[in-house]
């Protein structure tokens, strides 16, 4: 019996107490259109903390925000030269990583987010990236997930902004998200973190849809849904760039 009433109590006093600090969050944009001239978009994420009190004393609010694309397995490879020639030797299955992650944040993120916090909610780019394990004889297992984070990183596909989330009086944040040109089709999540001394003491999440729209759409579903038409498509379209290209070129000649 006791042991009811104490669940009764902290089902009824745990809202409460969750709710101190919540996000209020609003998005520039919360739909991306891929066309033929896309160069890539700037998401900006602002936001407000709603109270039911007055402010906290002590640390202040620190606030962090993650964009992740869609998630697919990875196969990485390790070449190595045999012979004078590189070759391809041993290989792992990265199970998931993010098409696009970037992380924005008030502060350098060591100092605001625990690793202990780090590990339950996968906010750096290295827990964003799920690898369970290589075979055995593998060596340096590791080495292909850092693999997948140094290209992307070069790539500008993941990146981590420090002290980019501007935060007034530890109740208004804004940030700005740059999205590269090459970006994957999907629902990319927006994550919002409010910590303090290093520990989440409030999250919201929202997703933003990225798609390819008009001839690029239509392109694209085809090339995936009607393989065989989509590759006579292209060769008549070459062919006939090819045709108009020469008989251009000889016109040109004969004046």
């Amino acid at each position: 019996m006791l042991w009811r009433l104490f669940a009764i109590f902290w089902l009824c006093c745990s809202p409460a107490l969750a709710e101190e600090e919540q996000v209020v969050l609003g998005l520039s944009q919360d739909r991306v259109a891929i066309t033929a001239n896309f160069d890539g978009s700037e998401i900006l994420i602002f936001g407000a903390v709603k109270r039911e009190s007055p402010i906290p004393s002590g640390p202040p609010l620190e606030v962090i925000v993650a964009v992740a694309g869609p998630s697919s397995p990875v196969t990485v490879r390790r070449k190595e030269k045999k012979l004078g020639i590189w070759v391809n030797t041993d290989s792992v299955l990265v199970d998931l990583a993010p098409s696009f992650y970037a992380v924005a944040t008030s502060a350098p993120l060591t100092k605001i987010l625990s690793d202990t916090e780090d590990l339950r909610y996968r906010v750096s780019i290295e827990r964003a990236i799920r690898s369970v394990g290589a075979a055995m004889h593998i060596r340096g297992a590791q080495d292909f997930a850092d693999a997948v984070v140094r290209i992307r990183e070069d790539e500008g596909l993941y990146s981590i902004r420090e002290d980019t989330v501007a935060v007034d009086e530890q109740t208004l944040f804004r940030t700005s998200i740059e999205m590269p040109a090459d970006l994957t089709e999907g629902e990319y999540v927006a994550r919002i973190f409010l910590t303090r001394s290093g520990s989440v003491i409030s999250q919201f999440e929202t997703t933003i849809d990225v798609r390819k729209v008009g001839l690029e759409r239509f392109l694209f579903n085809m090339s995936r849904q009607q393989p065989v038409w989509y590759g006579l498509m292209s060769l008549v379209i070459a062919i006939a760039a090819g045709w108009g290209a020469s008989t251009a070129f000889r016109l040109l000649r004969e004046n």
